[in-house]
């Protein structure tokens, strides 16, 4: 039986090739680039090269700039955590710009709760009438999971659902099934995350004294 090819994103095929040398910065390319962002929504696929491409077209024309297109940028790139995407697009903002758009804002005010791990303040504040990206607390939950993993090795219960936000009871027993945690026998009000002395690799160092 015949392999089947895999589908080319032929899109991110067409972007990457304007973005090659002097091209990269062409203000014609600006619809362009921002009509790729809402495509990057449309099929839960993720360009950092090109946002931040776009990100500095406005930086060179502040005239150009879109609020909601990059609010979406930051977004996406927020969603990717815990890879440094946000910090980065965040430098090539106008911090006056930002402060003119409430939505921006509020962005930036998440991110500052994710980065400091203040989850359940998150989601407290998570308006999603600003967030049109699908998969968005999916994947805000899997950085979550990855920041619990490496913290904790028991985790009380209570608190690990309030920091994974809005999950109802099946929902939450699912998740922490896939990540293969377990209630503590004995306390169900715990949770047994990891043993992370098992994660510990001792390392034979061995040194080599010269005598003269």
């Amino acid at each position: 039986m015949p392999s089947v090819a895999p589908l080319r994103n032929t899109k991110a095929e067409e972007i990457s090739k304007k973005l090659k040398g002097v091209e990269r910065y062409n203000p014609h390319n600006t619809s362009l680039l921002e009509e790729y962002v809402q495509h990057q929504i449309d099929n839960r696929l993720y360009d950092f090269d090109a946002n931040m491409a776009l990100l500095k077209m406005y930086q060179f024309n502040p005239d150009f700039f879109q609020p909601n297109i990059v609010s979406n940028i930051l977004l996406l790139a927020l969603s990717n955590l815990p890879k440094p995407d946000f910090l980065l697009c965040k430098y090539l903002l106008d911090t006056q710009k930002c402060q003119q758009s409430k939505r921006l804002q509020e962005i930036l005010h998440y991110a500052e709760l994710l980065e400091s791990c203040r989850f359940q303040e998150f989601w407290n504040v998570l308006d999603n009438n600003i967030i049109k990206i699908p998969g968005f607390e999916e994947r805000i939950r899997d950085f979550i999971c990855q920041t619990v993993s490496r913290t904790y090795q028991t985790v009380n219960r209570q608190e690990l659902e309030s920091a994974l936000g809005r999950l109802s009871l099946s929902e939450f027993e699912e998740l922490i099934q896939s990540r293969g945690w377990k209630t503590l026998t004995g306390d169900k009000d715990y949770i047994f995350i990891a043993n992370h002395e098992e994660n510990i690799k001792s390392r034979n160092i061995v040194e080599k004294i010269k005598f003269e």
